[in-house]
């Protein structure tokens, strides 16, 4: 069995898994952050993001590439010709669901969770610590408990050490996350929520909205 103080983390730079890192380095040695490239219209602000918070915690930090993710997917995270929805009614569960269409990525999370879990066993780590959040598990089901345990018992029989994957948010909506960052004192204002990597948030895509109305929910 790999050793349960060990953690491996997917670090995306979001509040998510921002508030996944510090609680994992609260209570395990986070030993890797990995980082996923794959073609992303966020990724020069992501890898900024969560390199900065590895640094602040002295966690090292690898990025992964995966061009062949970015080549057989439409998305509008990586299609720079698709145009990102934009100003969603979250609470209109038809137009989140069709926004997560347009920004799905085939088997994004399966495909982390695999090369994270790779890693957790060459490292002879217990946790795989993900960032995914109860609120996106709505339209997003790798988001969601159900995936979590789905992938568990997965890796019980893919891997000789068993790591499980360990996610502090995932009964948890954006306001509660963003109010246990605060709890940590994680800086939000060096989070990446974004879907695009301009100088400052849009402010409207999905993404942004959700950590916007969080924010004005905690009023920060």
């Amino acid at each position: 069995m790999a050793h349960s103080n060990l953690s491996i983390i997917t670090l995306s730079g979001g509040l998510d898994s921002v508030v996944n890192l510090y609680e994992a380095f609260r209570c395990s040695k986070v030993v890797l952050a990995l980082t996923f490239d794959y073609g992303q219209r966020s990724f020069r602000k992501e890898c900024a993001a969560a390199s900065y918070f590895c640094e602040q915690l002295n966690v090292p930090h690898q990025i992964i590439e995966l061009e062949w993710l970015s080549r057989i997917t439409t998305s509008a995270l990586v299609n720079r010709s698709a145009p990102l929805p934009t100003s969603v009614d979250l609470e209109n569960h038809l137009a989140t669901a069709e926004s997560a269409k347009a920004v799905w990525v085939p088997n994004r999370n399966g495909v982390f969770i695999n090369i994270a879990a790779s890693f957790a066993e060459a490292m002879g780590a217990g946790w795989i610590v993900v960032g995914w959040n109860k609120e996106e598990a709505a339209t997003f089901s790798d988001n969601s408990g159900e995936f979590v345990n789905a992938s568990n018992q997965f890796l019980e029989l893919s891997t000789q050490t068993q790591p499980t994957i360990q996610c502090w948010t995932i009964e948890m909506d954006k306001t509660q996350i963003l109010s246990r960052a605060l709890e940590l004192g994680i800086d939000i204002n060096n989070i990446w929520p974004c879907y695009e990597s301009n100088d400052e948030l849009c402010g409207v895509c999905e993404s942004c909205q959700r950590f916007l109305r969080a924010k004005m929910a905690s009023s920060t």
